[in-house]
């Protein structure tokens, strides 16, 4: 329970006692300053308190926005100030200070409140209230047009709306989120969580990636209907979130970890139901995989090397682009020819429902080739007229992306340049080329692959030897994804050993979702993983060699290589997963959500 302190007596007729009741606040009312810092000094230190005075006339909505919001630590509208625990210091001091003005008719004291924190150092969350009303009126008639302006908007259809995403996809902002804001709606008004309704599309996903692994037509129809409603439970689930501000740190994590697991489960199971007809497409879902985590690594790669941009470095997109903006249709068009996810999962059921799983991925691999060059190729032009240098923290973040281990740090303390111009993109790119040149050019476990890996740990570590701060620099992570994944897939196919691509499609799999995790923990604000897991995990680098290797000592050796990637990857897995579930459980980590629209 937390507690709320009225700062005075409610004027007559108010509703507030009940509205911040209804909320989940324990109402004390306080004579004056002096009770309400004697009452705040009652309640618990680790409680959530919050501060409202008692002329407050608004939306019970602005209140719930205010007050209620796991994700701050001091939030605040008009009238109205919450502080957690760890904000509760700050609180009394600036409470502490406000005594001495105490007993100005006109003053609101949680606003006074709230600046004196942000002036201490607290930065109070004000959320945006748009057509929501959250006033203190200091007179009559103020109280009553406030009342009027209360009347006039329906809070409910505003919380409705909020509920939803700001910038969504095509096919999810007309086909999905009309209704299944509906359902989140439901959902909160039966004690439902967002972690449960991220588990049951989870579930959901995983039964349709069963029904394809039949191999028939009725499997391939149920796996894309079902493929679909997991994906309305997915933006089900965010959108209660919003709705009901049921934010979390292990909902977060679920989230992000989840949609990958789903898409990445269906794969194969449209892998296993070809294989049940004869056609082998391991090889594609696996190509299929790279792609996507690759194009994220990009996105990813790029919002954080510009995160702090302003000013002028910030103002670098090109004139076409920001033309097509001010046309509304252009806009839907972009966001549909990338595939998002909304779009990606409906061509993918589709797909599925009607044709077959080769059809499936070479449609999946054309279209998101083609996002990936679209997004890419517009961000490298904007990167290259980009005038701001890039932050210590954005070359940090960049750094950490790139997963290097071991080798790669000692080969950059070996082979560091004098200077600190960053030539990094330039030495992961060598790097990249010349050892998929090599995979590709000589035969599966030639020793030629070996020496070529030599060199690519080599350069690898030349990439990072300096800070990432050159214009390209943000490339270096995905280059280095598309380095390790597609030399895995590559010695895959090419090996004789049965099994060897199902086996790879795991390994990657397992290392695509240490690489998720890491930019999770990074967007969140915590940091890369523990240096301890990427040594044991070998790096990008260590894993490549290593790979190589056992391919130079197995070939020819029947199923040795599958059984040394299956082992390989079972390691991985249970390395990256139990240290990922420790930590966000555990960690206190922050949440990371998309908001939903304005009021």
């Amino acid at each position: 329970m937390s507690t709320a302190i009225l700062t005075g007596p409610p004027a007559p007729g108010s509703s507030l006692d009940g509205d911040l009741r209804s909320l989940g606040f324990d109402v004390r009312i306080a004579s004056g300053t002096e009770e309400t810092g004697a009452l705040l000094a009652d309640v618990p230190a680790g409680e959530r308190v919050a501060l409202v005075d008692p002329r407050f006339v608004g939306h019970l909505h602005a209140l719930r926005l205010a007050l209620t919001d796991p994700r701050f630590p001091a939030a605040a509208v008009p009238g109205a100030l919450t502080a957690q625990a760890e904000a509760r210091p700050a609180l009394t001091r600036a409470l502490d200070g406000a005594s001495a003005t105490a007993g100005t008719p006109a003053a609101d004291l949680p606003g006074a409140l709230a600046d004196t924190l942000d002036a201490d150092g607290v930065a109070v969350h004000r959320p945006q209230l748009g057509t929501l009303v959250a006033t203190v009126p200091t007179d009559a008639e103020a109280r009553h047009a406030a009342r009027a302006a209360v009347e006039a908007v329906d809070d409910e259809a505003v919380r409705l709306r909020s509920a939803v995403k700001a910038h969504d996809g095509f096919f999810t902002t007309f086909f999905i989120s009309p209704y299944s804001r509906h359902i989140a709606r439901w959902c909160a008004r039966r004690g439902l969580t967002p972690n449960q309704v991220t588990t049951a599309s989870l579930l959901t996903a995983l039964v349709a990636a069963g029904c394809a692994a039949t191999g028939e037509r009725a499997g391939y129809v149920a796996a894309g209907v079902l493929l679909l409603v997991s994906f309305v439970l997915d933006c089900t689930d965010g959108q209660l979130a919003r709705y009901a501000l049921k934010y979390s740190t292990m909902g977060a994590w679920l989230d992000a970890t989840f949609d990958r697991a789903k898409e990445y489960a269906f794969y194969a199971g449209l892998a296993l139901g070809a294989a049940r007809n004869g056609d082998d497409v391991w090889a594609l879902a696996l190509g299929a995989m790279v792609l996507m985590t690759c194009r994220h690594v990009v996105d990813f790669s790029f919002n954080e090397a510009n995160a702090e941009s302003t000013g002028a470095a910030a103002k670098t997109s090109l004139a076409l682009s920001s033309k097509l903006d001010g046309v509304g249709w252009t806009v839907w068009a972009r966001r549909m020819i990338i595939l998002p996810i909304g779009e990606r999962w409906a061509m993918i059921a589709v797909l599925t429902a009607v044709t077959s799983p080769r059809i499936v991925f070479w449609a999946l691999i054309a279209g998101c080739a083609f996002g990936a060059c679209y997004t890419t190729a517009g961000r490298v032009l904007r990167s290259l007229t980009r005038k701001g240098k890039r932050s210590d923290r954005a070359a940090r973040a960049l750094f950490d992306l790139t997963d290097s281990g071991p080798l790669a740090r000692l080969a950059a303390r070996l082979f560091r340049r004098p200077g600190d111009r960053s030539l990094g993109v330039a030495f992961a790119a060598i790097a990249t080329a010349g050892l998929l040149s090599a995979v590709l050019a000589w035969p599966f476990g030639d020793r030629q692959i070996v020496i070529a890996a030599v060199g690519y740990t080599v350069f690898a570590g030349l990439a990072v030897a300096q800070p990432l701060k050159g214009a390209l620099d943000w490339l270096v992570p995905p280059l280095f994804r598309a380095a390790e994944y597609t030399t895995v897939l590559v010695l895959a196919a090419r090996s004789d050993s049965p099994g060897a691509l199902p086996a790879a499609f795991g390994l990657v799999a397992a290392v695509a979702y240490h690489h998720y995790d890491t930019v999770y923990r990074i967007r969140g604000g915590t940091g890369a993983p523990p240096a301890w897991l990427v040594r044991v995990t070998g790096g990008h680098e260590g894993r490549t060699l290593l790979v190589i290797v056992l391919a130079a000592l197995l070939a020819g050796r029947g199923d040795d290589f599958t059984l040394a990637l299956t082992v390989l990857a079972v390691a991985v897995a249970l390395v990256v997963l139990v240290e990922s579930v420790r930590f966000w459980v555990s960690a206190g980590a922050p949440a990371v959500h998309d908001e939903g629209e304005t009021a």
